[in-house]
């Protein structure tokens, strides 16, 4: 049951690997724009079949967002913002950072994966299931990937005090996941792994970086800002419980 092309005022996709984890049917529905009440109608006969679905509201749209409060209980559990940096010519690689494709699994990295905001956490039907262990099983499922990146940050010791997950896609590099090590959050790690990321991209021939992060994450914010990126997307994501 797939609906990819972004032509289409939705998309709608089974999600199997969430499926498994919390264990409850789980789908994923995408707005792209103001939905008919047609489609709308469609979309919802869609709903009856899943226990979960996530809802995302691309660009925030009203009309969506007011059909979503009147014909359903989704509520809202997270703001996504997106953001976009064009890489220029040049760009310069951090001396302590190195980049890992097919990373080995590794317990350092696991044990920095302590998000603070997280819509699997703040979703309480979601953190009963489970939802705080999600980033960590997300770099589990990562080490080992040909198509997954690690940069990898360490201290005078040896020991990774910091990481930057990213993979490639539809011509950009995608950074998935960032954390420091709560010991060493002023040391710039963070702009080295970025910056170092973009070195690698620019040198594998891409000239663009997205990311996204949560608008309640004013830390995180701040810090694309910082590092020249510009927002390019605002989209609300609700959840539906039907258990």
């Amino acid at each position: 049951m797939k609906e990819k092309t972004k032509k289409n005022a939705i998309s709608f996709n089974e999600l199997e690997w969430d499926t498994e984890f919390f264990g409850v049917n789980c789908a994923k529905a995408v707005l792209y724009r103001p939905l008919t009440s047609t489609t709308w109608n469609e979309l919802k006969t869609k709903f009856k079949e899943f226990q979960f679905i996530s809802i995302e509201n691309r660009n925030s749209d009203p009309i969506n967002a007011q059909m979503l409060g009147k014909d359903t209980s989704a509520f809202l559990a997270d703001v996504n913002i997106q953001f976009k940096k064009t890489l220029g010519s040049k760009h310069e690689k951090a001396e302590n950072i190195i980049i890992y494709e097919a990373l080995e699994r590794n317990e350092q990295v696991i044990e920095m994966a302590d998000f603070q905001f997280s819509k699997f956490t703040e979703d309480i039907e979601l953190d009963r299931r489970g939802g705080a262990k999600v980033y960590q099983q997300w770099l589990i499922n990562s080490f080992e990937k040909p198509n997954k990146f690690y940069a990898l940050s360490k201290d005078v010791n040896g020991e990774i005090n910091g990481f930057l997950l990213h993979s490639y896609s539809d011509n950009a590099c995608v950074i998935e996941l960032i954390a420091v090590s709560q010991t060493s959050t002023k040391g710039g790690i963070g702009k080295d792994l970025f910056k170092t990321v973009e070195y690698a991209a620019r040198q594998r021939g891409y000239n663009e970086i997205r990311v996204g992060t949560q608008v309640r994450n004013i830390n995180a914010i701040n810090f694309y800002h910082r590092l020249g990126c510009k927002q390019i997307g605002c989209h609300q994501v609700y959840h539906l419980w039907k258990v």
